[in-house]
């Protein structure tokens, strides 16, 4: 096995820490570009037809819609849940709508359907004031198949939303157990392997990489390799970046890793409980990644929704009139926003803050080997001074507190007590 990176290392000595390095982050994998030639020549421009015109506004969407879910999520701190809850959160979000992804991805269907409703509008006024043959009819119809028709799109909705979140909540509880299996694996490590040698360095190493490459190979576009970079050495970051499937890549890695340790069969049987922790991960967040809801549900509720507003302006045209053009505009905007939201919880991992959570890995593992020299020194210290106390008292020389733990506060009672 290849001798681990210095930036990341147990010292040979008796303290187990790591040695400074910098700071945790994931930089771009480096583009390489020739100058001789251009290695993404220009496509020729797309012919512009009518289809082509129709497009720009819901393409527009779309790729705003795609780079925000690129951006990077934030673990909550107290300061963001003051402001989560402050009374003012309903005045800022409603200023912050026109730089929301769920309402710019709103814009081509709500325009659509306002065009409808004033194209509908337009043709009744006509029609009323004669500008159009007689044999043209109004445009109306009565409201009880709205009436009727209405509360199975509300229990629509609210179960499509409902099914979006519980995927949700699923793939949240799934990275809950990869990060505390995480932890507590290298906490294990750190324990249950005394000594300090490069296998146990490298199995570190593996360890924290395992829901890095969990996160990369979930969420489409990101850089691996400039993820790993810091983290991996050279030669086992070239085998993982060759693998089909980059996180059993790893867990192979751990497996060897411990393999090699020559550890006790108990010991071993702990350890490999973890790896089995990770298999379930891995299990878990790519049923919720390859299996959407039930597509029949999703076509179901688009279509229940796209009839119902085009139709909207003629039911409503004998009671608003002009008005069915505010009326739908307020309509489409704000059931379609409730199916939007569904669909965009459905995938939960570009929602999740992966990368926060792996950096906080990363930050537990040093803390942990940074205080376990200093907690093993207590502990010796309290052992001897213990031992020098019994010697004392067997001596006949009283021993300061008696050999007992007393409660703060209440000196009267003891531990043993």
């Amino acid at each position: 096995m290849a001798t681990p990176k210095s930036s990341f290392r147990i010292a040979p000595s008796s303290s187990s820490q790591f040695l400074p390095w910098t700071p945790f982050k994931f930089p771009s994998k480096p583009s390489k570009i020739l100058c001789s030639r251009n290695p993404n020549p220009p496509s020729p421009p797309a012919p512009i037809n009518l289809i082509s015109i129709l497009r720009v506004i819901p393409d527009w969407a779309d790729a705003i819609q795609e780079s925000r879910l690129k951006q990077k999520r934030q673990l909550y701190k107290y300061e963001d849940w003051v402001e989560h809850r402050s009374s003012l959160r309903h005045l800022r979000h409603l200023l912050s709508s026109l730089s929301s992804r769920v309402v710019l991805s709103l814009v081509p269907p709500v325009i659509a359907f306002t065009t409808v409703a004033v194209v509908v509008a337009s043709y009744n006024t006509a029609v009323f004031w004669d500008l159009l043959p007689e044999f043209f009819p109004i445009l109306r119809a009565s409201s009880l198949p709205y009436q009727l028709t209405a509360p199975a799109l509300a229990l629509l909705l609210v179960f499509r939303t409902e099914a979006s979140y519980s995927r949700f909540e699923e793939g949240r509880k799934a990275w809950t157990k990869v990060i505390s299996g995480t932890n507590d694996f290298a906490r294990q490590v750190i324990v249950s392997v005394e000594t300090e040698s490069v296998l146990k360095t490298a199995l570190l190493q593996y360890i924290l990489a395992f829901p890095i490459a969990l996160k990369c190979h979930l969420i489409h576009g990101s850089d691996i390799g400039g993820d790993l970079k810091n983290l991996l050495e050279d030669n086992d970051l070239d085998l993982v970046l060759s693998s089909n499937h980059r996180p059993r890549c790893i867990i192979q890695f751990i497996s060897q890793s411990l393999k090699l340790l020559n550890l006790e069969s108990s010991t071993l049987t702990t350890l490999e409980s973890k790896v089995t922790c990770f298999h379930e991960g891995i299990g878990v967040c790519e049923q919720i990644t390859s299996i959407p809801i039930p597509v029949s549900y999703t076509r179901l509720t688009s279509r229940f929704l796209v009839l119902w507003h085009l139709t909207l302006p003629i039911i409503l045209w004998d009671d608003c009139h002009w008005i069915v053009v505010p009326a739908t505009f307020i309509s489409a905007a704000s059931l379609f926003c409730i199916e939007e939201v569904g669909v965009l919880i459905e995938e939960p991992f570009p929602m999740l803050a992966l990368d926060e959570l792996c950096k906080l890995v990363y930050d537990n593992v040093q803390e942990t080997l940074k205080s376990e020299q200093k907690i093993r020194k207590l502990l010796n210290t309290k052992i001897k001074d213990a031992v020098s106390s019994r010697k004392l008292a067997a001596n006949g020389h009283p021993a300061s507190g008696g050999g007992q733990s007393i409660w703060p506060n209440n000196s009267s009672n003891s531990i043993n007590n």
